[in-house]
């Protein structure tokens, strides 16, 4: 059956794989990366025929991954971000190219391989990255979208060094080549932005007036994958064109269906993606260099680890940023794949080197879920040693501080708190770490801290000793545990409703003594039937025993 079978295959171990690292409290991608391990290297690529048809299947996942995550992310949210993204990033990558030539001298390596090497360690993994951020219920935040920002100008960093590498023994013949493939990729990116935004929704509007939701969805796919496939025709990379047209359909008011119906297809795709990448480890050749290659993984995350963190300290970024930033983008990207293999076909790079290459980026792929977890942890022992910061207040008054409300996060769910306490008369104090949120708060006359909640100086400073409730409205499990766990360690005993998703966290959070804890589409799902029972005439008394029962019972599934 060929690549139906190879599919088929890849799907059910990467089911069991991902079954037993779920079971064992980790990211699915672990689990994912096991089963092509497990289906290459193990077994000699028995049940596999043609790994290589895999990983072309897989550039799709990269792509329907970075459409997704268009249609999340609007181009007001990248906005702040933009000096490290624009600045920082090209410093990071140059800097990184530096520590390859580096390391390339130390071990002998002729000039020329080891600029191959520095630059693709340079690209960190947007797959990898996205994946752990959402697993680890972190998209969102302001330290994600600096990694997205970085990530994606990384991305089209990528086109001028496959044009540029190459051509290493006679760059003048580069030059003319790359000033031409930026004026295509400028004309593109601005015809896309003008047309895009115009056509797009229009189109759109024409499908979801058809009525076939068949319809729809293939009109979704065919826009992430058709625009993907025109950037890459006019030199810039495949994914990026697919982030570009979901960030265009974000402005539609269509986006978040666009956006429920792609995420399966997102995660099948992304799954053979995972796969891919195990099914190219070569044991053998790590057994034989193991000294080699360890020191190699070291040396990388240790160095882009301390670049990412540096950087952020230096375009100002305070708080849990640097070391999320150190911490997540350490690892060698996927697209250093896709550059090394030119370099093979080149003759840049010598078969040993593309191997030194690829299970560097193996390994350290494998470690960005672990080490990402520890950011909470980490910040936190941190926190513990340094002075504390001046903390910016807004619109807040330290007299009125005395049995008020705390709200953690200034998002729609801490917004829509405040909005009832401000009607009812009722003193409140946000906390919120987003800058386009604290700006909102500014403008609306709301009293609110710029601060980490998970550090005890901001829980100070928004008056916990004299507080008479805690409301955490982040849903991320890190961020509710790491805040409740602070409040009630320097308040025991203090009230707290706390809105989380997930049983375990739940009960962990119980644990800790919370007042209430709100799973939010739990919640929704529950209000639905509420509605439906009432519509079906079950009387009031009777629908409030079913729900109250079902609050009581573990959540299905």
């Amino acid at each position: 059956m060929g690549i139906a079978a190879d599919i088929a295959v890849i799907v059910t171990a990467g089911l069991l794989c991902g079954l037993i690292a779920h079971r064992l409290g980790q990211p699915l991608i672990l689990g994912y990366i096991a089963a092509g391990v497990l289906l290459g290297p193990v077994t000699s690529h028995a049940f596999i025929s043609d790994s290589h048809d895999i990983e072309l299947l897989a550039e799709v996942g990269v792509a329907l991954l970075l459409f997704a995550l268009g249609i999340e992310f609007s181009l007001k949210e990248l906005r702040p971000v933009r000096k490290i993204a624009l600045i920082g990033t090209p410093i990071q990558m140059i800097l990184t190219l530096g520590s390859g030539l580096l390391v390339g001298k130390v071990l002998d390596w002729p000039w020329a391989e080891s600029i191959w090497f520095g630059a693709c360690i340079s690209l960190s993994s947007t797959m990898v990255v996205l994946k752990t951020l959402q697993s680890q219920g972190r998209m969102g935040t302001l330290s994600s979208r600096v990694m997205v920002g970085m990530l994606l100008v990384q991305d089209l960093a990528l086109v001028p060094l496959l044009i540029l590498l190459p051509k290493l023994q006679d760059l003048q013949a580069g030059l003319p080549e790359l000033g031409f493939a930026l004026l295509r990729a400028g004309l593109f990116l601005g015809l896309m932005i003008v047309v895009g935004t115009r056509l797009i929704p229009r189109l759109m509007v024409l499908v979801s007036r058809s009525g076939s939701r068949e319809l729809f969805v293939l009109t979704v796919t065919a826009l992430g994958l058709g625009v993907g496939y025109a950037t890459y025709k006019v030199g810039l990379s495949f994914a990026f064109g697919a982030f570009m047209a979901g960030m265009v359909l974000s402005e539609s008011e269509h986006n978040h269906q666009a956006l429920s119906d792609i995420i399966p297809l997102r995660d099948i795709f992304g799954l053979l993606f995972f796969a891919s990448v195990g099914m190219l480890l070569d044991p053998a050749y790590l057994k034989e260099n193991l000294g080699l290659v360890l020191g190699l993984v070291v040396a990388v995350t240790l160095v882009k680890g301390l670049l990412f963190a540096g950087l952020g300290r230096v375009f100002r970024y305070r708080n849990v940023v640097p070391l999320a930033l150190g911490l997540t983008m350490f690892q060698v990207g996927e697209f250093s794949f896709v550059l090394g293999r030119v370099g093979v076909a080149s003759g840049g790079i010598g078969p040993e080197m593309y191997s030194n290459i690829m299970t560097v980026a193996l390994l350290s792929m494998f470690m960005t879920p672990f080490a990402a977890g520890l950011t909470g942890g980490l910040y936190r022992l941190v926190g513990r040693r340094r002075p504390p910061e001046n903390l910016q207040m807004i619109n807040l008054v330290k007299e009125e501080l005395h049995d008020h409300v705390i709200i953690v996060g200034a998002g729609a769910m801490g917004r829509a708190v405040a909005e009832i306490l401000t009607r009812s008369r009722l003193p409140f104090v946000m906390v919120e770490l987003d800058q386009h949120r604290l700006e909102y708060c500014r403008g609306a006359g709301v009293a609110t801290i710029f601060g980490d909640a998970a550090q005890p100086v901001v829980l100070k400073a928004a008056g916990l000793d004299q507080a008479r409730l805690l409301v955490v409205t982040p849903s991320a499990p890190v961020t509710a545990l790491a805040v409740v766990r602070q409040a009630c360690a320097l308040r025991p005993g203090l009230d707290v409703v706390v809105s989380a998703e997930g049983d375990l966290v739940e009960k962990e959070l119980r644990a800790q003594g919370v007042h209430a804890v709100i799973q939010p589409r739990r919640e929704a799902g529950l209000e639905i039937t509420r509605q439906a029972l009432l519509h079906l005439d079950v009387p009031m008394a009777e629908v409030d025993a079913l729900l109250s029962a079902a609050r009581q019972t573990p959540h299905i599934g």
